[in-house]
């Protein structure tokens, strides 16, 4: 049988351009593409959460890193330092050096347990445990934890709640916007549950807890601030000196509006099922909107109570960072960047060879 003859190898060249233009179209279209997908869709982020297996992965390397003996040490004095002291992140941080292995230096292990006696005498604050047990608003998390005392999410009156604030709106008072936000959801959360998934429970408890931090003092400004201009956003304030049942408030809130207040009242409840109460309330000062609410009650479904010690450590910034990958879409975009620049390096470098010869023909002619 003859053999073909071999192709041109101006016919190789060509085809070989023509694959490389190809190529390089195609990668930066799929670039394009994915980059437009990123920019115009909320839901295609170029970061998604990670799943529990991967939030304690992520953590416990983190903490092999980072938690060092002087780390542990310095966290620890710095603790101590505050004044009022914060027992619960002092315990956890020493959660931290039990399960790292870590042995405290014996004079850190002094000045704790000199701290512990100042701040534990049961004559000098017998009064104020007294207080913090009856009304919550006298009870700051510091006083709560000296004392032991049962912070408990008891049903706080939302309909009262939303009647201070009608009472207070008629009469030209001040308007406790924070308590009636969470006042709101609380009365609306089958509502809110159908607009943003979940349990109406968990929706009462997050918004329970909202109005207890808000009580002790303890919601970030931040954080205070996304609430009002939620609340703004979702109830016809005007209309609320009116309201006295569910059936009446269903008239004047736009559940749309209301879900992202829905939906961080979600995360709160999450956050102290998975912790306690106690813990949930300590865990509120690193939440400064709904998405970090979102990532802390998810790390806290994975980790439980040890939320609080690996927060303390590492910090809020690196903590959060932890809950969260680059995303299918970055990756997708990544790719058609690796293509477009190798298929540019093709073309150029073709482009530059043709060239090139063509110039070494011309000095031989």
């Amino acid at each position: 049988m003859p053999r073909l003859p071999p192709l041109p190898r101006a016919m190789l060249r060509s085809g070989s351009r023509a694959t490389l233009h190809l190529l390089l179209v195609a990668s930066l279209a799929l670039t394009v593409w994915t980059g437009a997908e990123i920019a115009r869709d909320p839901l295609v982020r170029p970061f998604a959460e990670r799943g529990a297996a991967e939030i304690i992965a992520a953590t416990d390397r983190m903490l092999a890193a980072e938690a060092t003996p002087q780390v542990i040490a310095a966290r620890l004095t710095s603790l101590l330092a505050e004044d009022p002291r914060n027992w619960l992140a002092i315990e956890a941080v020493e959660g931290v050096a039990a399960e790292r292995g870590i042995a405290l230096p014996p004079a850190l292990l002094a000045q704790r347990a000199a701290a512990w006696d100042a701040d534990s005498g049961f004559w000098a604050n017998a009064g104020d445990c007294a207080t913090c047990i009856w009304d919550a608003a006298t009870c700051n998390l510091q006083l709560a934890l000296m004392c032991q005392a049962p912070v408990a999410l008891t049903p706080l009156g939302d309909i009262a709640g939303i009647s201070r604030a009608g009472v207070a709106s008629i009469t030209g008072g001040e308007v406790d916007e924070i308590d009636l936000a969470l006042s709101v959801v609380g009365l609306s959360a089958t509502a809110l549950v159908i607009a943003t998934g979940g349990s109406s429970a968990v929706v009462k408890v997050g918004a329970g807890l909202g109005k207890l931090a808000r009580r002790m003092g303890l919601l970030s400004p931040a954080l205070t601030r996304v609430i009002t201009t939620q609340l703004r956003a979702g109830v016809d304030l005007a209309a609320l000196p009116a309201v006295r049942s569910a059936d009446d408030l269903a008239a004047v809130v736009r559940v749309d509006a209301l879900a992202p207040l829905g939906a961080l009242a979600t995360d709160l409840g999450r956050l102290r099922d998975a912790t306690g109460t106690t813990e949930a309330l300590h865990l509120l000062r690193y939440v400064d909107d709904g998405a970090e609410a979102r990532r802390l009650a998810n790390a806290a479904e994975a980790l439980g109570p040890r939320v609080v010690g690996r927060i303390e450590v590492l910090g809020k910034s690196r903590f959060l960072r932890a809950t969260l990958r680059w995303s299918d879409a970055l990756w997708q975009m990544f790719a058609g960047l690796a293509g477009l620049l190798g298929a540019a390096v093709g073309v150029l470098g073709g482009a530059a060879q043709s060239l090139g010869l063509r110039l070494l023909r011309r000095l031989a002619g």
